[in-house]
């Protein structure tokens, strides 16, 4: 008597090729999607550079084919030499420098103490006082332009640096002191304590023992302040009149007028105008992602 043979082997031939197959883990892309993502950040990529490559390199092109696609045609840097020779940019330029140092010196200062009072201290308003900081970001400049404008020119701050100061430290310290509250919040008290066990005043505590551990806050305060000053354009404009007070926001607007754009010199200082903010953020950048994540947590 005979016994059919077991049907082991069939059974295991089906097996052995799904275990072959290539399972795709969880979260890994197909080379469809890999493709489709990379094409799509090469463009953006690509977005994002192209405007700031033609504006370096038209800078860099005589005047006559400052609006030509031949942008290595004959590179000179006449337009450089021509915008600080025969303009006031130099002076723009050292207006812009004193009021945007004014505004992260200030900015960083007020912002500093009001987050960490809010966030230290007990007093009446506080809650008032952190809704009102909130609310005055919900306002946009068409808005605001106009009182701020009046204030200004009865308390005689109109073609004065210290106008646009304390202009620009209202937009900035309501969103700095709102995040330093958060930053501050993630200190522990007990260092507060400590500073009191040794003697140390609230400010003595503030100054020698929280602020090392803001470092990463205050670079924020710092760069979004700096940039709030130095590339703002309507109160710039609007609080500002005349070559000697004007800032490069209102000293770019001298190379446009009805009849077209002088490309040449506009876009070489637009190239100068990028440097100091970007060894700002250079200087910055380091912090600027820890401090704003902190500054989210219980911001």
């Amino acid at each position: 008597m005979t016994t059919a043979p077991a049907p082991t082997a069939r059974r295991v031939a089906p097996a052995a090729r799904h275990s072959a197959r290539k399972v795709r883990r969880r979260g890994e892309r197909s080379p469809l999607a890999s493709v489709g993502l990379h094409l799509t950040l090469i463009v953006a990529s690509v977005i994002a550079v192209f405007p700031v490559l033609w504006v370096l390199l038209t800078s860099l092109k005589p005047a006559a084919y400052a609006t030509t696609t031949d942008f290595f045609k004959d590179t000179t840097f006449e337009n450089y030499t021509d915008l600080i020779k025969d303009t006031e940019f130099l002076t723009w330029f050292g207006n812009s420098l004193v009021i945007a140092g004014l505004t992260t010196v200030l900015g960083v200062f007020v912002s500093a103490t009001t987050g960490y009072a809010v966030s230290r201290f007990r007093f009446p308003g506080k809650r008032g006082l952190m809704w009102t900081l909130l609310i005055t970001q919900m306002f946009p400049v068409a808005v605001l332009i106009v009182p701020i404008y009046n204030i200004m020119s009865s308390l005689g701050l109109l073609n004065q640096p210290a106008g646009l100061v304390i202009t620009y430290l209202t937009i900035a310290v309501p969103f700095c002191a709102w995040m330093m509250k958060g930053f501050f919040d993630t200190i522990p008290r007990e260092i507060d304590e400590s500073g009191q066990v040794d003697g140390l005043t609230p400010f003595g505590t503030f100054w020698r023992l929280i602020l090392p551990l803001a470092k990463p806050g205050l670079a924020v305060t710092a760069f979004y302040s700096f940039i709030t000053a130095w590339g703002e354009v309507a109160y710039a404009s609007a609080f500002m009149v005349g070559d000697e007070n004007l800032t490069l926001a209102g000293g770019l607007q001298k190379f446009v007028n009805q009849y077209g754009a002088q490309w040449g010199p506009m876009t070489a200082a637009s190239v100068l105008i990028a440097i100091p903010a970007a060894l700002v953020f250079l200087f910055a950048q380091r912090h600027l992602v820890t401090g704003m994540s902190a500054g989210a947590v219980k911001g």
